[in-house]
């Protein structure tokens, strides 16, 4: 337990930022798992539409401070691959 009055009040602003994180990487990881499966049944016309609205999702969380930087450009490149490659 926090021994000041700064920390314990840091220590509440903390629990709302773990919250908004959570919420924010959740909704995340389940726009990239919904974009997995269009791409896993191989229609590139369907991943193309779905495809700007996961990017959307995943710059969304780098601006929020979920992901750094890096990590979010390496994401939207994993996945702009993914439907490059297909036929």
């Amino acid at each position: 337990m926090a021994n000041h009055k700064s920390a314990a009040k840091k220590a509440r602003r903390d629990i709302a930022a773990r919250l908004r994180n959570r919420s924010n990487r959740s909704a995340m990881k389940t726009a990239i798992k919904r974009f997995l499966g269009v791409v896993s049944t191989g229609d590139k016309t369907a991943a193309s539409i779905i495809l700007p609205t996961t990017l959307g999702v995943v710059d969304r969380a780098c601006r929020k401070g979920v992901l750094h930087k890096n990590a979010a450009n390496r994401y939207k490149s994993r996945l702009t691959l993914k439907v490059n490659t297909l036929a």
